[in-house]
């Protein structure tokens, strides 16, 4: 684990270094998914009952095909439409955590999710503030910051189950002869 979690947070910090660079990928990397996911849902409209099943998933086939094919063609348009929806994201995420922060008030943590969630309405701000700039920016950046923190969590897990072995598997200490 603390292998992963140390190549986990490199390519969190190259993906903050280059965020349009991992933008790009990232929407590349959405569209070759749903062409598999359109492969899915065409092999499903055949193996489904009846008429009904088969154009439904047929449709659903086309959808993900269009999509793909233009995220893969691309990326850049795709890149803006995921900024898009990150900042729609973040804002809703926002009111969502300043909602639940305010219903759970008489809890002592109750402040730290409405502080998170005002974090996210000023990320959803600031990401659309600046659209259509921040397209080259926005999801690579965050993508890194979240891929830097999940490998620093990583580490400190695997690090605290190292000692948390260590202190399990100690070998008894001998008493002292005579005693």
């Amino acid at each position: 684990m603390m292998v992963g979690g140390v190549v986990v947070a490199v390519l969190g910090i190259l993906a903050v270094v280059f965020p349009f660079v991992t933008g790009v990928s990232l929407s590349i990397l959405l569209g070759a998914a749903l062409v598999v996911g359109s492969l899915v849902h065409l092999a499903s409209a055949f193996s489904g009952p009846g008429w009904k099943g088969f154009v439904v998933q047929g449709l659903l086939a086309v959808v993900y095909a269009v999509a793909g094919i233009s995220l893969m063609a691309n990326p850049v348009v795709g890149l803006a439409t995921l900024t898009v929806l990150v900042a729609a994201f973040l804002f809703v995420d926002g009111i969502f955590e300043i909602v639940m922060g305010v219903r759970i008030r008489p809890e002592k943590s109750w402040g730290s999710l409405v502080i998170s969630g005002l974090l996210a309405l000023v990320l959803a701000g600031l990401v659309w503030a600046s659209f259509p700039s921040s397209a080259a920016w926005a999801v690579g950046l965050l993508f890194g910051v979240n891929l830097l923190f999940t490998g620093i969590s990583m580490v400190f897990v695997a690090m605290g189950g190292r000692e948390a072995a260590r202190t399990t598997t100690k070998p008894p200490e001998a008493e002292p002869r005579g005693a």
